[in-house]
């Protein structure tokens, strides 16, 4: 039957293949409804208003299929995402923070398709289209309502044992308030990119350590190195010690390399050592993380050099788009701030307790606390930063409810650099499976 098929350049499945593409299929409808309240301190800003409140609910649609028999299975993902604003009226909307600028004001409904074919040999996996990366060198945003994507090629080897081996490029990405694909940046470049180039490893050495290396090269922008080293030590019955070592080299590539490129717009804002937007950074930090019987104290310092602020792809100064929201793989990556400008030097402590030890499965509750001084300003005065924030998660256990999620999360921002700002988050999200 198939070499019937085959010779009549008819492409069909077989019953089995059929079987594994379709039979293990699943297909998941996410709701997340989200209350975003920032308070400027009645720092208007450039775009005279004070304060940014606004409420929509988005629908993700996430579909994951099986793949084809054969050495070499075949198949297919998708991803659609919409939002619908509920509540953003007259001067509450400030810029595409959550929801995306339409005309002199905030779009009613906004989405986007993703479909990602992919391909796998043994334990090896090529995913091409649309992808949302969660690595050292690259980690997309989810701190809105609707997550960043990237589009572009992945490939992941789990084949030797406690190796995994991760490579790709990207080309475009989609930011989290926003239906519209641009080109690759840094915060403050203007140019567009069209590649990302990353590779990189996990090795498990035995049950507790891991060994992390990645390379990333942003075409025209920067060169990055990153060595990353975790440990888990058990210290008693319920109780561990973990230690988070992590180390990044970051230098100018390309136009950013060169005075004329960089004057063209390839160049990263904030302070740089000669002023010039050249990209030249050593980035480390250590964090110790103490467990015992539902609570965890963690405790960290991370230190920025001179040169230029930590980079990451960025988007948000590409004009017009609405590109904006990035993360960076530092724990200082907060609500409010990212502790990454040059010369910072942070010191931050974290609290959190897992109310299921005491009898309360599904609560949980955390305060971090993070301090930010000797940053480097072009004006020639180091500045400082505080935030403090603060989270309470819930997830019903049992019942009609079961598997809702609610959220409350707050940050509280006090800076010589950026507004003083007091922000709100409220968000209620529940999971259908679908099949």
């Amino acid at each position: 039957m198939k070499k019937y098929l085959m010779s009549a350049g008819v492409f069909a499945l077989s019953p089995f293949a059929q079987a594994d593409l379709v039979g293990d299929s699943h297909a998941n409808l996410g709701l997340r409804n989200f209350y975003f309240n920032n308070d400027f301190r009645d720092q208007a800003g450039s775009l005279g208003q004070s304060k940014t409140e606004e409420w929509a609910q988005a629908f993700v649609l996430d579909f994951k299929s099986g793949y084809t028999e054969g050495p070499i299975g075949v198949g297919l993902d998708a991803l659609g995402l919409m939002g619908v604003t509920l509540d953003s009226g007259d001067g509450r909307h400030r810029g595409s923070s959550m929801i995306p600028d339409e005309g002199s004001g905030a779009s009613q409904q906004w989405s986007r398709l993703g479909l990602t074919p992919k391909l796998k040999v043994a334990n090896t996996e090529l995913r091409y289209g649309t992808l949302m990366p969660k690595l050292p060198v690259l980690t997309y945003n989810d701190g809105r309502l609707l997550p960043q994507t990237f589009e572009g090629a992945q490939i992941t080897s789990t084949d030797l044992d406690g190796l995994t081996l991760t490579g790709g490029r990207l080309n475009r990405a989609t930011g989290r308030a926003s239906s519209d694909r641009t080109g690759l940046a840094v915060a403050g470049g203007t140019r567009e990119s069209d590649q990302f180039l990353f590779a990189g490893g996990d090795y498990r050495i035995g049950k507790q350590l891991t060994a992390q290396y990645y390379v990333a090269n942003l075409e025209d922008y920067y060169t990055q190195h990153f060595v990353g080293l975790t440990h888990t030590l058990p210290l008693s019955e319920g109780q561990s010690l973990r230690t988070d070592l992590r180390y990044f080299r970051t230098f100018a590539d390309g136009a950013n390399d060169s005075a004329a490129g960089r004057a063209s717009g390839y160049r990263v804002g904030g302070y740089t050592e000669d002023g010039d937007g050249k990209i030249d950074n050593h980035t480390w930090s250590a964090a110790l993380t103490y467990s015992v019987q539902g609570h965890a104290l963690m405790a960290g310092y991370q230190e920025v050099s001179d040169g230029s602020n930590f980079v990451q792809p960025n988007q948000g100064s590409l004009s017009g788009k609405g590109a904006g929201g990035a993360s960076v793989y530092l724990y200082t990556d907060r609500m409010l701030a990212s502790f990454n400008r040059a010369g910072e030097r942070t010191a931050f402590a974290q609290y959190s307790y897992d109310f299921a030890a005491a009898g309360v499965p599904g609560l949980k509750f955390s305060l971090m606390y993070l301090k930010g001084e000797d940053i480097r300003t072009t004006s020639g005065n180091d500045a400082s930063e505080w935030e403090r924030d603060v989270g309470l998660d819930y997830v019903v256990q049992d019942g009609a409810l079961k598997g809702l999620g609610l959220s409350w999360r707050h940050g509280l921002l006090h800076s010589e650099i950026d507004p003083n700002q007091e922000q709100n988050r409220l968000i209620a999200s529940y999971t259908l499976a679908l099949f």
